[in-house]
């Protein structure tokens, strides 16, 4: 069938996006300070709503608790995952080899712009001008809609999600249900606008509307992408796991098939899938299996009559290799459930993934953004926790999330400018509270302080203090000790006495 122009994208210049600039498809290059961005996104309309939807969901779910059956799943499939991390490039040469005996073609990429260059020459080969796409957060990693689009190839998302992100021009606001943040009439209007006409907000409706929308694209596209949520070395085997159908139609319809994965995903043998499909379909979204499992081994043969021509495995590093042999290395074990991040006090807070401004937001997100691209990048993100360890509970490969974060604010501190300053000042606090003299002194000062100057003057603190202080809400220090005084109080015998025990 001859390509054409998307009949999903037709009429999108109509769509004028409502939403904040961090918020966008493409991250700002140089982003505000987290701070003042968390700031701003407490504000948003829907961070009230998207919040309490997490926190109903997290309630339903009981996120962080497991069944005697899916804690036994939960131990193997622990195991499962770091058993290639200590000779990850092992793993990685013999699904090369299989994959490439099964007719498929391996392209290794160190860096986004050799995964981009790599997908971007395929195109170019074969003359593609439309792709469709199923749920990758590796192509969101790579900036990848935004590269071939440049280049006048046409990328259409079919995941129900990411097409409503698509559309919006926003990236995914959560790893597994990307739209997560918008209501069904946020949905409505979209689509409407997209139609130019109103469109219901019934569930049903809206799913025909995008259903009708895609169909055509599946048939007319040169080349279908998608992610890989795990890669068997032992037979070649990618295996593809949705709700939709959507990636059958992505692996299957268009002649050219490029899968795209990460190079953690790799797992030793095929049976491991029955452990680790069930254990991702329980933490990601409750279910025993997901609807589809979409296992890829090669294009397709002589006698078939399905299948694409071509199947091209891209395989990433973006600095994943780096973390091995360090205390990093577990957050490679991670199979993309989504879980920490709706456990996530803080994520819930904030209204998703978007004022992260990375790519993967939430706690998962804080530990591997960091480590991904240039030194330096994101490093801030790991401050962005309570550290309440809720995303460890939460975890179906037991990966110590807090523990991680932990050693990357430390890492982020070493390397500030004023790090010594920051000590000497931390070591001064801390020597005054040792004692309690030290500590009423502290607290009357504070309270003179709050008394005496006006709140704008208290907040411009001065030196290094002035940069910690923007974007945070500095307590009222004329009321400093208030809850120490009330406490005694409230610990006092009728004969003035304090209370023992």
């Amino acid at each position: 069938m001859t390509e054409q122009r998307s009949s999903a994208l037709a009429g999108r210049e109509r769509i004028r996006p409502d939403r904040p600039e961090w918020a966008a498809g493409d991250i700002p290059p140089h982003r505000r300070p987290l701070p003042l961005i968390t700031r701003d996104a407490l504000t948003v309309p829907t961070a009230r709503p998207t919040h309490d939807r997490l926190a109903a969901l997290d309630g339903e779910r009981h996120v962080g608790t497991w069944t005697p059956e899916v804690a036994g799943l939960r131990e193997r499939g622990a195991a499962i995952r770091r058993e290639t991390l200590p000779d990850l490039e092992k793993y990685l040469q013999q699904l090369t080899g299989n994959v490439e005996r099964n007719g498929g073609v391996v392209h290794r990429a160190a860096t986004p712009a050799d995964a981009r260059a790599a997908i971007e020459q395929i195109a170019r080969e074969n003359g593609v001008r439309l792709a469709v796409k199923s749920k990758s957060m590796a192509t969101e990693e790579i900036h990848l809609n935004t590269h071939l689009t440049a280049q006048g190839i046409e990328v259409v998302e079919t995941d129900l999600g990411e097409y409503i992100v698509q559309l919006a021009d926003e990236r995914p606001s959560h790893i597994v249900a990307p739209a997560l943040h918008k209501s069904r009439q946020d949905v409505a209007d979209l689509f409407g606008q997209l139609a130019g006409d109103e469109v219901s907000g019934d569930p049903d409706d809206l799913a025909a509307f995008a259903r009708t929308r895609l169909r055509a694209d599946f048939k007319a596209a040169g080349m279908g992408i998608s992610g890989v949520n795990f890669a068997a070395a032992d037979t070649g085997t990618l295996a593809i796991v949705t709700n939709e159908g959507n990636a059958d139609m992505v692996t299957s319809q268009p002649r050219i098939h490029v899968a795209v994965m990460t190079v953690e995903k790799v797992i030793p043998r095929f049976a491991d899938l029955g452990v680790l499909i069930p254990l991702l379909c329980d933490a990601a979204t409750k279910q025993r299996v997901s609807v589809y499992q979409t296992l890829v081994n090669g294009p397709r043969r002589e006698g078939e009559s399905d299948g694409p021509e071509q199947l091209h495995l891209v395989i990433l590093d973006n600095g994943r290799t780096k973390a091995l042999g360090t205390p990093q290395e577990e957050v490679l074990a991670c199979i993309r459930c989504g879980n920490c991040q709706i456990a996530c006090p803080v994520y819930r807070t904030v209204g998703g993934g978007h004022p992260y401004s990375a790519v993967y937001g939430g706690p998962i997100g804080a530990v591997l953004s960091p480590l991904l691209g240039e030194p330096g990048s994101d490093s801030d993100l790991p401050f962005l926790s309570s550290l309440c360890g809720a995303c460890h509970d939460a975890c179906p490969v037991k990966i110590p999330i807090p523990d991680l974060l932990v050693n990357l604010r430390a890492e982020h501190e070493r390397a500030q400018p004023t790090a010594s300053v920051s000590r000497a000042g931390w070591r001064a606090w801390s020597l005054a509270w040792r004692t309690e003299t030290g500590f009423r002194a502290t607290m009357a000062a504070a309270r003179l302080a709050g008394r005496l100057l006006p709140d704008r003057v208290l907040a411009r603190l001065p030196g290094p203090g002035r940069g910690w202080a923007r974007g945070r809400a500095l307590p009222a220090l004329r009321e400093a000790g208030a809850f120490r005084r009330w406490f005694r109080d409230r610990t006092k015998t009728p004969s003035g006495t304090r209370r023992q025990g």
